[in-house]
């Protein structure tokens, strides 16, 4: 009997979207492969070595992009070139190599998929250090407007969501034949799903009979609500379904609003591939996932909030491939809305024929697929780096007080730092 193939697959909670991603990479191993391997999940920034200032960068971010927007565009396109970039790698290898060294050697993956791009550099690092070769697949989670550190060279396959970020990476330098496009890996339960939307809104307790509009929130959307207030007083045949996303402030003002329109109240929910095959259309913010989610069901998208950065890509995305419109007040919403639904809602069923188009349901089992291609052909083996580059890296960590445990006769005592 074959040995059980062992997936580590490294992510971090700065947003909802790589988490999900890497969450859907693991169950669609689990069920296209069953006991044949082993799935990790991992968030190497919890772990309690790793620097408060990366630890706390996951929440400060949904901070960050909320409250100062510029600011953070103008981080993300000051790093977003080759000198800042490699100087921000230089630090996260020094931040985090410790951390990776001891999830190499506790899980001994057979493949890493990192679905955060933080983490690539440090792992090129731990490789070079002990002389070692872990398979490395990167999966990038924003659509359109990829940062440069998503294209390291340690990958040897990175998952792109599409053509344009399959470019940002042939520019990056990487090889043709080392970058395929899968879309961003949504969970495998939208592309399971497959009962008419009419049987799923029966479950639900929703209408059957009326265009069911999807609002989807959470603390990074901030104008949803005025939105929804003017879609309540608007006497559109509407039905609304709405999720707070986990804001529990959103959710509080939703269940005090008196509701003219019919509306259905969600909070956190965990069956989201029902709620958006039951739904005719999406209202949400630009976020690679949510977007990615939609387009799988084939649902036109209303976007009322784009934080600038990633998601100004994503917006094109859907605007420019006629699945959706992006709206920068409640009254370009209704309107939106009012032409989506005129004439019997014949440009409600072009923008999701387009969405259609667009949509990757199964992205996750491509991913899937691709990791378990090459943890079949290429095991972890020893690797020899080149020796000159692997002395100046010990020397540059042992400068700075970086100590790992010695794993193999390879590393002498001169060579371990402290």
């Amino acid at each position: 009997m074959a040995p059980v193939k062992q997936f580590l697959i490294l992510t971090a909670d700065a947003g909802f979207g790589h988490r999900t991603a890497a969450k859907a990479i693991g169950t669609a191993l689990q069920e296209t492969h069953g006991l044949e391997c082993a799935v990790q999940i991992v968030n190497p920034m919890e772990d309690r070595r790793t620097p408060a200032l990366l630890r706390n960068s996951q929440s400060d971010y949904d901070k960050l992009v909320r409250d100062t927007p510029r600011l953070y565009k103008l981080g993300f396109d000051a790093s977003d070139a080759s000198a800042p970039s490699h100087m921000v790698e230089g630090a996260l290898t020094v931040m985090m190599f410790e951390v990776m060294d001891d999830l190499v050697r506790q899980y001994r993956p057979d493949v890493i998929v990192t679905t955060y791009p933080a983490y690539q550099a440090p792992l090129k690092a731990v490789y070079t250090v002990r002389n070692q070769y872990i398979p490395t697949i990167t999966v990038v989670t924003d659509l359109v407007t990829a940062h440069r550190m998503w294209f390291h060279e340690v990958a040897d396959l990175c998952l792109a969501p599409t053509e344009q970020v399959r470019d940002l990476a042939l520019e990056a330098g990487l090889p043709a034949h080392r970058v395929q496009i899968t879309g961003i890996p949504v969970s495998p339960g939208f592309a399971r799903e497959q009962r008419p939307a009419a049987t799923i809104r029966a479950e639900l307790g929703w209408r059957p009979d009326l265009i069911t509009l999807l609002a989807v929130g959470s603390k990074r959307v901030g104008h949803l609500y005025d939105v929804l207030r003017a879609l309540n007083h608007s006497g559109l045949p509407l039905q609304l379904a709405i999720v707070a996303g986990g804001d529990g402030d959103l959710y509080r003002q939703l269940q005090e609003t008196e509701w003219h329109a019919v509306a259905h109240l969600y909070n956190f929910v965990t069956h989201m591939p029902a709620l958006l095959h039951a739904a005719d259309c999406v209202m949400c913010k630009a976020g690679g996932m949510i977007v990615s989610e939609s387009l799988a069901c084939g649902l036109p998208l209303l976007l009322v909030d784009v934080l600038p950065g990633q998601e100004t890509g994503n917006a094109a995305y859907v605007v420019e491939g006629s699945a959706g419109e992006q709206v920068e007040s409640p009254l370009a919403a209704l309107e939106t809305l009012y032409h989506w639904l005129d004439r019997g809602g014949a440009l409600l069923a072009q923008r999701g024929s387009s969405a259609r188009g667009l949509g990757r349901p199964w992205a996750a089992y491509e991913a899937a697929e691709h990791a378990w291609a090459i943890a079949e052909r290429a095991p972890a083996i020893g690797h020899s780096h080149e020796s000159e580059t692997r002395r100046k890296l010990i020397q540059f960590l042992k400068q700075r007080g970086i100590r790992w445990k010695r794993q193999t006769a390879e590393l002498t005592d001169t060579e371990v730092p402290g």
